[in-house]
């Protein structure tokens, strides 16, 4: 977890873990460097070559067991309304739904999303796909996690008990992003492509590509020094529910895999706060 690139001069960061905390501070570029050089000493490979070991190296099979499990309550609350998260689960959580709102606030700017068709991959809890459905997009929500779809479900449930509901009902359905068919106006896939390495980025962008007709968004990690010297100090100290793996990705990677499949990014924003980082594109296809 890392700060944003202007704020890598001088950073003091509180690792947060279930059974208490650690801090860390980073007083300029060159400590930064330093660390790095030291980091490579306590490389985690370890730690995730046994995190691998029970999905036979299927990185899609790890997150999905994580999704199900310890990680699906994390993430819940995470993603929820609820108090019982520390202090780096709330920046998380207020990091995520920034990158929502400049999702929302693009989608509302292109025009009306009511009778559009929508693929959300990678729904997660619906924080995307539920306001999409309530702004009259016909919404296609998918999770590779059977407990986050159900989740989301359940939350779009909530939002619109005693309202009138949007003409068309939102689908929630599990489905890892590489499996999702249909065509669809809009695509968007926020906050997953993290937990994949830049070979399954590819291959993942693309298949979103085909799926859609006319605009895809979707977010990610930057890769940057900063910010790659800043995750390695997180996976060194993981809490028990911090099981899956990071993975941060080039602009320029991301970028060009969309030009190679038709599509120009028009639009790009940047979230950072001291424990989240997301880099969102909006591309259309040429």
């Amino acid at each position: 977890l890392a700060a944003a690139p202007a704020q890598a001069a001088e950073v003091v960061s509180t690792m947060a873990m279930d059974g208490g905390s650690m801090t860390y501070a980073v007083g300029g570029l060159g400590a930064v460097a330093g660390l790095g050089a030291l980091l490579v000493a306590t490389d985690p490979q370890k730690r995730r070559d046994a995190q691998m070991q029970s999905t036979d190296g299927d990185e899609s099979e790890a997150v999905k067991q994580y999704f199900n499990t310890t990680g699906f309550e994390r993430w819940r609350k995470i993603y929820g309304e609820t108090d019982e998260v520390n202090k780096v689960q709330l920046d998380i959580r207020n990091g995520h739904a920034v990158t929502v709102e400049k999702t929302l606030k693009w989608l509302d700017e292109d025009g009306s999303l009511a009778g559009k068709t929508v693929a959300d991959c990678g729904c997660g809890t619906g924080s995307l796909a539920i306001p999409m459905a309530l702004r009259g997009a016909a919404v296609s929500a998918s999770d590779i996690s059977s407990a986050m779809a159900s989740e989301a479900a359940a939350r779009y449930e909530e939002a619109v008990k005693g309202k009138t509901p949007p003409a068309v009902a939102p689908t929630f359905d599990t489905a890892g992003l590489e499996d999702v068919t249909g065509k669809f106006h809009t695509v968007t896939c926020l906050d997953v492509m993290i937990h994949y390495p830049q070979d399954r980025v590819d291959a993942m962008i693309s298949h979103l590509a085909s799926l859609s007709e006319e605009r895809l968004i979707l977010s990610f990690a930057p890769k940057t020094l900063a910010y790659s010297v800043l995750k390695r100090i997180g996976e060194l100290f993981p809490g028990p529910s911090k099981a899956t793996r990071a993975y941060l990705h080039a602009e320029d990677d991301v970028e060009a895999c969309l030009k190679r499949n038709g599509f120009k990014v028009v639009k790009k924003e940047m979230t950072a706060t001291s424990f989240y980082f997301s880099r969102l594109f909006e591309a259309v296809r040429e």
